[in-house]
């Protein structure tokens, strides 16, 4: 079958299903760029290491390139999300419950920026495509349960590496500069900040941008009414461009309300701090996405916050804002999932 630029915009243009299908894809890497992406650069900016407007152009850079070079080395994460869901096997439902699915992802994430809370958009993805999946005649056996055992390994993982990660790094810091002058420290941890942000937005791009490569392989593959097999996915050069540029101008229109959420309101973060956290973070990111597992990049640097501020003191922590992002992490399968069922049973009795 033929993947390539010229053959999918020929397709694009013939259908109008899949027409909006890639824009609705589109639209959930946009919002990722601009709602997600500010984690990466919360505490090189609550530090004041940079300017918000340098580290958003920074993040934009490092993101494109994320999604570029990690997909080049194992798509995995991508081949993951692309076999969440057996949208292949419903026919013109199963695009039509994907559409569905992108939209939902869309609603919840524009909500969640709204009241500046940094949601997942790792969790939001797999909730809507899970409840749209769940609306099609197949039911429960439309979705991939063993993609969704990944999930869960994520999730256990990103909490417990990014949290004890995040606790070991400023220790391990704290050892090795104890004796040093604080005054003469602070250019290094100033580059070391910048280095932190860079890091986190390449991977932020390596793992979010190959998760949203496997819908549009998903989407490509519906469009040639090819069922997804046991072989690793496919991705085209084109697709890597495509998706790590949108994600790029998604993350050029920024972010303030987040970065303040998890930069600023979570925990009081010296400069020295926010460079152990951003050091945990991109270390966990890199190992999850090198392994295959799809997990959220919010969710780790905040964990990894968590834990540079329980390795002063527990109370060092602002536990009401805590208690906000998990109870929104919570919500986010339960509520992003439900929107994606209803608006997938919308779509088809109206499509």
């Amino acid at each position: 079958m033929d993947f390539s630029l010229n053959a999918f915009v020929s397709q694009v243009l013939a259908s109008p299903v899949l027409l909006i299908s890639v824009l609705l894809t589109l639209g959930v890497i946009f919002v990722n760029g601009w709602t997600d992406a500010p984690n990466a650069i919360a505490t090189c900016v609550a530090t004041r290491a940079m300017s918000p407007k340098a580290a958003v152009l920074m993040s934009a850079v490092f993101n494109f390139f994320g999604v570029f070079v990690m997909t080049l080395i194992s798509p995995a994460v991508a081949d993951t999300i692309s076999k969440m869901a057996r949208f292949d096997a419903a026919g013109g439902e199963g695009s039509i419950a994907l559409c569905a699915a992108l939209f939902a992802i869309i609603v919840w994430a524009v909500a969640a920026w709204w009241f500046g809370i940094p949601t997942s958009e790792s969790h939001a993805l797999i909730a809507g495509l899970t409840g749209a999946a769940l609306a099609l005649p197949a039911g429960l056996q439309a979705v991939q349960w063993e993609q969704w055992g990944k999930v869960g390994i994520g999730l256990v993982v990103s909490t417990l590496l990014g949290f004890g990660l995040g606790w070991l790094c400023t220790k391990l810091t704290a050892a090795c500069f104890y004796n040093a002058d604080r005054r003469k420290t602070r250019g290094f941890f100033r580059s070391g900040q910048i280095f932190g942000g860079a890091a986190m937005s390449f991977m932020h791009g390596a793992q979010d941008g190959l998760k949203f490569m496997g819908v549009l392989v998903l989407v490509t593959y519906l469009a040639n009414g090819m069922e997804m097999g046991g072989d690793m996915v496919q991705v085209e050069p084109w697709m890597m461009v495509l998706v790590s540029a949108v994600m790029a101008f998604g993350t050029s229109i920024g972010g303030y309300k987040i970065i303040k959420s998890v930069g600023m309101d979570m925990v009081k973060l010296e400069q020295y701090q926010g460079f152990a956290a951003d050091l945990a973070a991109s270390a966990c990111l890199f190992i999850a996405t090198f392994t295959g597992l799809p997990v959220s990049t919010t969710h780790t640097k905040a964990t990894s916050v968590m834990g540079v501020g329980a390795s002063k003191r527990l109370s060092a922590i602002n536990l009401g804002v805590v208690k906000e992002m998990v109870l929104t992490w919570v919500l986010t399968f339960p509520g992003c999932g439900l929107i994606g069922f209803l608006m997938a049973k919308l779509f088809m009795l109206l499509f």
